[in-house]
């Protein structure tokens, strides 16, 4: 009981909101889903958000399934179900409106308002987001980089609780700068 209660308290502090709460309430997360810091899913209607398995939701994305602007004009909350498949991808502070699907294996980008659906394989950026590109030419472009290193292996990479030493962030920094460039970690 007392690691259940740490747990639950350790999502309430990532997420900002209880995830456990949540689901009891309807909420859809399948196996393997990655769920940010500062995430926030609708709280007034979790029961018609949907995430599949293996997707990462980036930190401070939302997902909304209810717009209220139309309340005050219309008397009128507007509602919809917010599907979002399998190995998507979740930019950091997208927003995902009511109403929306999100195909498998799409990357949603960092700050995308994304407000129709999206195909699988897209990948979406902007305000309103449209598609730029497919996942497939992205990931290839991706993999013709990968030689160019500088790599950082996985070991060395920051753990949930931020532990790498400072040294060794003194090495990761001298190292992007020295490439130019991004790197890896592997």
């Amino acid at each position: 009981m007392l690691k259940s209660l740490a747990r639950r308290a350790a999502r309430y502090v990532r997420s900002g909101q209880d995830l456990d709460r949540l689901v009891a309430a309807g909420l859809k997360l399948g196996p393997d889903v990655s769920v940010q810091d500062g995430v926030v899913f609708d709280g007034a209607f979790p029961w018609l958000i949907e995430v599949g398995a293996e997707t990462t939701i980036a930190p401070q994305a939302y997902l909304l399934a209810h717009d209220a602007s139309t309340k005050r004009h219309l008397g009128r909350t507007r509602v919809g179900r917010v599907v979002v498949g399998r190995r998507v991808f979740v930019g950091a502070r997208a927003l995902i409106m009511p109403g929306v699907t999100i195909g498998d294996g799409a990357i949603v980008a960092a700050g995308s308002v994304v407000t129709r659906d999206v195909a699988p394989g897209a990948l979406v950026a902007g305000n309103p987001a449209a598609e730029i590109g497919r996942v497939e030419d992205y990931l290839a472009r991706q993999r013709d980089r990968l030689d160019a290193g500088p790599f950082f292996p996985e070991d060395r990479f920051p753990s949930e609780d931020r532990t790498l030493s400072a040294a060794a962030r003194d090495e990761m920094r001298r190292a992007l700068d020295d490439a130019g460039r991004d790197g890896w970690v592997v």
